[in-house]
């Protein structure tokens, strides 16, 4: 027969066994879980940026749309960057031969930076830079048309509804027709002072698409008889067409200007300057 005390420490030696393999009684230290800051998380959008023109420039246009659109999901690329990953969007959806996304890009890449504009190689790309020129001319007649005073209920007279109208033809590229309704709607005596520049702005802009050099600087030159102050938008000075001759049509207008105000400040002069002094005459 087993004594009793030795009953007791062998049971307390099995239930301490036992203790021991109850689950949960030694829990694992928690594994520490990495912390994303706000930059690393800007040079992963970075890095997605450039990964993305890289794919593009390699013919990946699928892979770089998906590359692209990921850094800007991010909304950390400032937004030079953020018009960079537009553009490169817009290339490669027009690629794809898909008009309408590659539309939205090159808007969005307007809307996201004032400044946004394609060099003069990219603009003249035959696939997009038809698309690209028809979405900045709409912004810039949607920015002007918000500037302008509110329209009234009564319908436009003829002169404002031909301006109207050739817009609507040079933004369709209808040059020929533009340039009939916009010449009309001078003729036709526009009395805003406004709407006198957009139409000659619009005729020059036509002229020099048509190649039409000369006429195009002699309508630039025109403009400033009506507003001296007046300026290209950057985005419509960058454009290869009229660059050239748009600058050397404001430098030629800002001389004459020049030259009519010495001769207008001259003649001020003249007409207060006291007459002289009668030479007496000799006996």
């Amino acid at each position: 027969m087993i004594p009793a005390h030795r009953l007791l420490v062998a049971a307390l030696a099995l239930l301490a066994a036992a203790c021991q393999q109850l689950p949960g009684t030694d829990k694992p230290a928690p594994t520490a879980v990495p912390q994303v800051s706000e930059d690393s998380l800007r040079e992963r959008a970075k890095g997605q940026l450039t990964r993305g023109i890289e794919q593009y420039n390699a013919g990946e246009y699928e892979a770089a749309i998906r590359t692209l659109a990921g850094s800007l999901d991010h909304g950390l690329l400032s937004r030079a960057e953020q018009s960079q990953a537009r553009k490169f969007l817009a290339f490669s959806h027009c690629v794809a031969g898909r008009e309408a996304p590659c539309r939205d890009e090159f808007r969005k890449a307007f809307e996201i930076h004032s400044e946004f504009t394609l060099t003069a190689a990219e603009d003249g790309h035959p696939i997009w830079g038809p698309v690209y020129r028809t979405v900045r001319t709409q912004l810039i007649t949607e920015r002007e048309a918000a500037n302008r005073k509110p329209l009234s209920l009564l319908p436009l007279a003829k002169a404002e509804q031909m301006l109207t109208d050739g817009i609507v033809q040079y933004e369709a590229g209808d040059y020929d027709a533009a340039l009939r309704l916009l010449e009309g709607a001078l003729k036709e005596n526009l009395k805003d002072k406004a709407d006198q520049v957009r139409a000659m702005k619009h005729v020059a802009f036509s002229l020099c698409l048509k190649d039409r050099y000369p006429a195009c600087r002699a309508t630039f030159i025109r403009i400033y008889d009506v507003d001296p102050s007046f300026d290209l938008t950057p985005a419509e000075a960058g454009h290869p067409s009229w660059t050239r001759t748009f600058a050397g049509a404001k430098a030629q207008a800002k001389k004459d200007l020049a030259a009519k105000e010495t001769r207008e400040r001259s003649a001020r002069e003249k007409a207060v300057a006291p007459p002289a002094a009668a030479v007496p005459k000799k006996n």
